[in-house]
């Protein structure tokens, strides 16, 4: 054999299969993994891994970078912590299929959904495609840090078979349902992993209209559903609303999708603040489906989902007050001028806020779910160091103590609001024990690529590497070589993406090198790299020793190398190891 391309030296491998860890080499040639073990044939490359551990590249099976990757080549901040495939086209909002005359619509829908400003996408996306073929032909062309991989979004779909009707929330004739089927099953043979929809009333434009998707009734989401039986191929991603119909009537749905399909089928699983235990129910829902031979699974974020608010992000608790709105466009330093005068404090303070939008005044009126995120950032705050127990303790008003935390570090302060994975406190720990990890969900839900100055939860695998593994008490510890395989084998299955996720012999060279003792989670801040000078946060880690993208080193010690390996990966992916046949949707 030729020498191999690069050997990994002396690390501690955790090959995700959850087994037992053990000290090898790894040889890589032709973007593959060729040897492992005591290799001392040398590697025109060698990383020095002695100290660190050796894993898979993470797979992140849901993310938003659909139009991101149509701008620009590095996909942060997923390949800042180890991410080496996204999933995109997640709760049914993307950018394809459209016609010339919706390009508007559709970006005000994922302006109001994801928080995507409208101008970033004015002037980044494109649109250089029509049909969601179109769109797959379009981002293959493109070349990223990382793999990225497509699934057909409802909304934009329902758009384009039913025009104007879509938008008022019309039901659809049988003709509608019919080509909604057709071209379901159409992207899946084109290349997309999967079909994905939205049932949550949080996902609004910004006038507080519920986006397409989320009227729909149970007839059009099985026309999609249909789609991919059609196809053969291809998994159901949806988020519910379950936190205002409840656990037995969205698990109901669910169990039909999943039926009519024949295909996988995950969700949003969030333990809702109003619904205490009320992710018992769906472990054993799903469970009970699992034995009927449906594959069902929740997707789970390892953390309290959490809103960001600061002066220079698009929320904060006084961004809807009118006077506010006098200087919000203001550069941050002289909005926080005007804001130190007493006049303008006093007139701000006083007033109440005013947008359409139910679900954002509900964010910025909030006080005991309200915290100082700090830095290093803390996501699971005690009650007592919330703004309104602080308030109290002070014997001060709470709006006059937010205004002050907001002005501190020159404006830049950080406020966190979580939102769910909460019970009675802000904290995730008593569900958290018991949905992650179980053979029911999947590591998800980060949004990577989307709210781009609200969220920044697509940093999810480091975080979750650190709090639930490194810095975890026994209370809460998940085994680091159980918390690789969630990172990596798992979501890679989840999606058919079979040919990665595992350091073995003919998988795909996605690898971590990591310092794990040295690993860290920085705090998220403001940056305005968008097209046009557009905010998003950005969030970095330290503990990366190389990340690997088909074997080309991608990062070293947490800075980019300039290599551009990633790819758009059509269809399903069958495991380099196995003999049986290939499907008609499967490389």
């Amino acid at each position: 054999m030729d020498d191999p391309d690069v050997v990994i030296r002396g690390g501690t491998i955790i090959d995700g299969t959850g087994g037992a860890m053990f000290s090898a080499d790894v040889a890589i040639k032709g973007g593959k993994i060729v040897d492992i073990g005591a290799l001392p044939r040398p590697g025109e490359q060698e990383i020095d891994a002695r100290g660190c551990i050796v894993t898979p590249g993470f797979v992140d099976v849901h993310t938003h970078y659909d139009g991101q990757v149509t701008w620009e080549n590095r996909l942060q901040p997923a390949s800042y912590h180890g991410i080496t495939t996204v999933v995109m086209g997640n709760c049914g909002v993307g950018f394809a299929p459209v016609r010339p005359a919706d390009i508007d619509l559709t970006m005000r829908l994922m302006e109001g959904v994801e928080d995507i400003p409208f101008a970033v996408m004015a002037n980044g996306v494109p649109f250089n495609w029509e049909t969601f073929a179109d769109y797959l032909d379009a981002i293959e062309a493109r070349h990223a840090d990382l793999d990225f991989c497509a699934q057909l979004p409802h909304s934009p779909l329902r758009v384009y078979v039913m025009g104007e009707r879509a938008v008022l929330h019309e039901p659809p004739t049988e003709a509608d349902l019919r080509q909604m089927r057709r071209l379901t099953a159409e992207a899946i043979r084109a290349g997309a992993l999967g079909v994905t929809t939205s049932r949550s009333v949080t996902h609004r434009f910004l006038d507080g209209d519920v986006v397409p998707s989320v009227l729909a009734g149970d007839a059009e989401l099985v026309a999609l559903a249909a789609g991919l039986r059609d196809a053969g191929a291809g998994v159901f991603q949806i988020a519910p609303d379950a936190g205002t119909i409840g656990p037995e009537l969205t698990f109901a749905l669910l169990r039909k999708l999943a039926r009519q399909s024949g295909r996988p089928l995950s969700f949003a699983f969030v333990q809702m603040a109003n619904q205490p235990g009320g992710w018992r129910f769906i472990l054993d829902e799903i469970g009970r489906a699992q034995k009927e031979g449906l594959e069902i699974r929740g997707q789970v974020i390892p953390r309290p989902v959490g809103v960001l608010m600061s002066l220079e992000l698009t929320l904060h608790p006084f961004s809807f007050n009118p006077s506010f709105r006098e200087i919000e466009n203001l550069p941050l330093r002289e909005k926080v001028a005007a804001m130190r005068e007493p006049s303008f404090r006093t007139r701000v303070i006083a007033e109440e806020p005013t947008n359409p939008h139910d679900f954002f005044r509900l964010l910025v009126s909030e006080r005991d779910l309200l915290f100082r995120l700090g830095d290093p950032p803390n996501y699971n705050p005690d009650a007592d160091e919330s703004v309104g127990a602080m308030s109290r303790a002070q014997g001060r008003d709470a709006a006059e103590l937010i205004y002050d935390l907001l002005l501190e570090k020159d404006g830049r302060e950080m406020l966190y609001r979580p939102l769910g994975n909460i019970d009675d406190t802000p904290r995730f720990e008593g569900a958290g024990r018991y949905m992650l990890g179980d053979s029911r969900t999947v590591i998800g839900l980060g949004d990577g690529g989307a709210h781009c100055s609200m969220i920044c939860d697509g940093t999810l695998t480091t975080y979750f590497l650190t709090y639930w593994v490194k810095d975890a008490d026994a209370s809460r510890m998940v085994p680091l070589n159980k918390a690789v395989r969630m990172l990596t084998r798992e979501p890679a299955e989840l999606v058919g993406l079979r040919d990665r996720g595992l350091l073995k012999i003919g998988y795909k060279a996605d690898i971590n090198v990591i310092d794990f003792d040295r690993l860290r989670l920085k705090a998220p801040y403001a940056s305005f790299d968008l097209p046009g000078g557009g905010r998003r946060l950005s969030q970095t880690a330290e503990g990366y020793t190389a990340t690997l993208v088909s074997g080309v080193v991608t990062y070293r010690d947490g800075e980019a190398t300039g290599a551009l390996p990633g790819r758009l990966q059509r269809f399903a992916r069958r495991d380099p190891t196995s003999t049986s046949l290939r499907t008609t949707n499967e490389r």
